[in-house]
């Protein structure tokens, strides 16, 4: 299976450190215009399929991904943000990647002297 993940290290795998199911909240938390199967979650997380197959479920039983829908044979998830728990994420990972962002520019900011 081709990965083809499009975050390069988002906030919770910047704070859990390689967790592959890190790398699978901080897509959907971050693409969330549409809806994914697991084939599509574990390319673009950049995890195993099999990774996927086996977290989802669990995902789904905590209340953080919803199933939307299916689509020929395949189930098809979104953050569930109608959640607490799935809302509550959402905004945590907004936070880490926000403090990250004004981190990124302090850093780049030129310094203007009198």
């Amino acid at each position: 299976m081709k990965n083809d993940k499009v975050l390069e290290q988002g906030p919770l795998e910047l704070l859990f450190t390689g967790n592959a199911t890190a790398k699978m909240l901080d897509f959907l938390s971050t693409m969330q215009e549409f809806d994914y199967s697991e084939s599509d979650i574990a390319r673009y997380s950049g995890v195993s399929l099999k990774h996927a197959q086996t977290t989802i479920p669990k995902l789904v039983e905590l209340g953080l991904l919803v199933n939307t829908r299916q689509s020929g044979r395949s189930k098809m998830y979104r953050l569930n943000k109608e959640s607490k728990s799935g809302s509550s994420l959402e905004k945590f990972v907004l936070s880490i990647a926000s403090a990250r962002i004004h981190k990124m520019m302090e850093k780049e900011a030129p310094v203007i002297s009198s």
